[in-house]
């Protein structure tokens, strides 16, 4: 996993990075998400496929 707080033009911050080539897929980032979403994140899971990685990112702004 590579975590960092990443923020991007579209109003996203990348929160962190899993390979999804892992035996377990997208288990990792799922987990990830869900211990943020404990701590008041807004986070869930993509899939980035140019980079072939699960991204758990946190939206800002209003939808």
């Amino acid at each position: 996993m590579t975590a960092g707080f990443k923020k991007s033009a579209m109003g996203r911050t990348v929160l962190g990075r899993f390979p999804a080539s892992h035996p377990r897929g997208s288990w990792p980032a799922e987990k990830f998400a869900a211990v943020q979403r404990r701590k008041g994140t807004d986070a869930r899971v993509v899939m980035d496929l140019p980079s072939d990685s699960f991204l758990v990112i946190s939206e800002h702004g209003t939808r």
